[in-house]
């Protein structure tokens, strides 16, 4: 509304006034208004603001699988805020009120995912949707890189270290049916090139990373992981592969579905999230080369008894089904060597009991087993079993069993079974906790005793033909493993690390 004014006395006015349509329009607009007394005229110049406009002339995507740019073209009558809903969609420099560039990366997933933009101008807001293809499931069988059969590859990977209680930490099920995870959940820091670095540099050549997957899927239905997850996971698999080293992938304890359910009940559920996030894996590791293996379960048992004929069977489905879903994605994965585990990783157990799962690649398996034998003295906080070794023999702080002579006997049952049929063998954990509240001759005993039960155990793997992957859960303080600063990557036990490492002179 616009007024005119004009005095027709002292002190007195007269009011006219004027009335101003909508401007509908993304443009301000401008009027002349004259206003006549008599013999006088005055002209008032108005002005009228633009009305707010924002309109998305193509609001909705769908894109490839490969990374892309779109742009979306607008109207809009001044600056607006765009924000997305998720980081694979980042913006473009460049934008104007009339379109805006967004960059969309690569999927990593074998599924479907929706990204949205909002575009924001005061009170307005419009929505773009993103749909993305996932890749495809099935791709032609491709050998580059992959030339080595399973004892090829063995014989290359030397010296193994575990990446414990990082990339598997997480709080397993919550009473709301979900799972908390985060890579520095057990107090390790987030892992770096530069501890890679210094693991390489100390002379090892494998990693192993334990994985939890549960606490990163986003889609109960699909078990979908997120794409964050594993592209972190692939950075950490590039910290290894950028120094020339293997890594192995696997699904670590992660809650205990897979690992605490080897029963009738449980295995058609477990063996379809086994199929689907194994089939995730596979796809999103699918182009490395042959120095990444996969590693189908951990240690699955169904308590810490002697199993039976059902928990083998059904322990082993699952080893089939992740056999199965790897090599149906193709690609380099058709020629990837694959690494199964023996009932609960135990050596008795495995020898008893496990057969090798059927797999249409010949010759592209390994076997894995464990080794904390005697379990006092390895892992048991509570056990006052200090010593080992035929130097501390008949103490009272030596455990009865599990000693030199032991080792050979275990050792030599996988060379038996498996190395000597053609089948290499990761020993994927052993180890023994460093029992630093200790003091005085004590101390140092365990120590000497510990540094000789790494490098036994070490050396009479690598003579049986078994590949020693040493269990490191970070700290360095009491009844911890760590080896490593795994901020600064330098070694901190480096009595144990050589320990290990001599092994390979012995």
């Amino acid at each position: 509304m616009a007024y005119a004014y004009a005095p027709i006395g002292p002190g007195r006015h007269n009011k006219s006034d004027v009335t101003a349509a909508n401007n509908t329009t993304a443009s301000a607009r401008t009027a002349t208004l004259t206003a006549v007394v008599g013999s006088l005229s005055q002209q008032i110049q108005v002005t009228q603001a633009a009305m707010d406009v924002l309109t998305v002339l193509n609001p909705t995507f769908e894109v490839g699988v490969n990374q892309t740019e779109i742009t979306v073209n607008l109207q809009a009558s001044g600056t607006y805020t765009a924000t997305t809903n998720t980081d694979w969609i980042t913006p473009v420099a460049g934008s104007t009120t009339t379109i805006a560039r967004f960059k969309v990366l690569t999927n990593p997933s074998l599924l479907t995912r929706e990204g949205t933009i909002a575009f924001t101008l005061n009170n307005l807001t419009q929505a773009v949707t993103v749909t993305q293809t996932g890749n495809q499931l099935t791709i032609a069988a491709d050998n580059t890189g992959m030339s080595d059969d399973a004892m090829t590859l063995a014989s290359k990977m030397g010296l193994g270290w575990n990446l414990g209680n990082t990339l598997e930490a997480t709080s397993g099920l919550n009473a709301n049916g979900t799972y908390s995870a985060s890579e520095t959940l057990w107090g390790n820091p987030v892992t770096t090139q530069t501890l890679m670095n210094g693991v390489k540099a100390a002379g090892f050549n494998t990693v192993r990373i334990p994985c939890a997957w549960s606490g990163y899927i986003v889609d109960a239905e699909t078990y979908k992981i997120r794409d964050s997850w594993l592209l972190r996971v692939r950075e950490v698999v590039d910290y290894c592969v950028n120094n020339n080293m293997y890594a192995i992938i696997n699904i670590h304890w992660d809650g205990g579905w897979l690992e605490n359910n080897p029963t009738y009940a449980k295995q058609v559920e477990v063996n379809a999230k086994q199929k689907a996030l194994w089939e995730q894996i596979a796809v999103a590791f699918r182009n490395y080369d042959q120095h990444v293996l996969f590693a189908g379960a951990n240690e699955v048992h169904f308590d810490y008894g002697n199993p039976t004929s059902e928990h083998i069977e059904v322990h082993q489905s699952y080893l089939q089904t992740f056999v199965n879903a790897v090599r149906s994605t193709g690609g380099k994965n058709t020629y990837r060597n694959l690494i199964v585990q023996g009932y609960n990783t135990n050596i008795s157990h495995t020898d008893a009991y496990f057969t090798m799962p059927t797999d249409p690649t010949s010759n592209r398996m390994m076997a894995e087993v464990h080794y904390y034998d005697p379990f006092d003295f390895a892992l048991d906080a509570n056990s006052t079993k200090y010593y080992w070794g035929a130097a501390f023999a008949g103490l009272g702080n030596t455990s009865t069993w599990g000693q030199e002579a032991w080792v050979d006997t275990e050792f030599a049952k996988v060379k038996t079974k498996f190395v000597n049929n053609n089948i290499p063998v990761i020993l994927g954990e052993y180890g023994a906790m460093l029992r630093l509240a200790l003091t005085g001759l004590t101390l140092q005993n365990h120590i000497a005793s510990r540094n000789h039960y790494l490098n036994y155990v070490t050396k009479k793997a690598i003579e049986n033909g078994i590949i020693p992957v040493y269990w490191d859960n970070g700290p360095m303080g009491n009844n911890s493993s760590g080896l490593f600063n795994r901020n600064t990557g330098a070694v901190v036990d480096a009595e144990a690390v050589n320990a290990i490492v001599s092994a390979l002179d012995n």
